[in-house]
């Protein structure tokens, strides 16, 4: 479990190492200390607080889905808006753990107002849509309105957070 007071502890060399990180996890302790300007010791407990504290949650490789087409096909992205017949704590709690639990479903948002929630998924091809969907909205009687928007281009996809810069 996280340390919560560890997390709001923060300063410029551990805002430092989490911009690198993000720009890049793959660098060894050694080359990321180089880049915040701190000791390969101090960098390394210090990356291993920032882990203890959550304020790190894991490590990713994003793959190129351009250069893997040849190999998966070029696949279905979907932005997804779903509305809820009933809105209860209960059934919210209820269609988030099913649609969570789907590998199909990349991102997963309550939101409020408009649609109840808002998903990411991606679908081999649109069979493999239909298929999820059957899985996930048409199976569920709670499901009021699905409404689902297809990519045609992704001009943008950094999962990045903006941080104060650091000197």
């Amino acid at each position: 479990m996280p340390d919560k007071e560890k997390s709001s502890d923060i300063d410029q060399a551990d805002l430092a190492i989490l911009a690198q990180l993000q720009d890049d996890s793959s660098l060894s302790n050694l080359d990321l200390a180089r880049k915040v300007h701190i000791s390969p010791a101090t960098c390394l407990r210090r990356v291993k607080r920032l882990w203890d504290a959550g304020l790190i949650e894991g490590e990713v490789a994003l793959l190129s889905r351009e250069r893997l087409a040849a190999t998966l096909g070029h696949g279905l992205e979907a932005v997804v808006e779903v509305s809820l017949d009933r809105q209860g704590s209960e059934e919210q709690e209820t269609f988030e753990a099913r649609v969570v639990a789907d590998d199909a479903v990349q991102q997963c948002y309550r939101v409020s107002p408009g649609p109840d929630f808002i998903l990411v998924v991606y679908a081999r091809d649109m069979p493999d849509y239909l298929a999820l969907a059957q899985r996930l909205f048409t199976s569920d009687a709670n499901v009021r309105n699905v409404k689902a928007f297809f990519s045609v281009r992704r001009a943008k996809f950094r999962p990045r957070i903006a941080l104060p810069r650091t000197r």
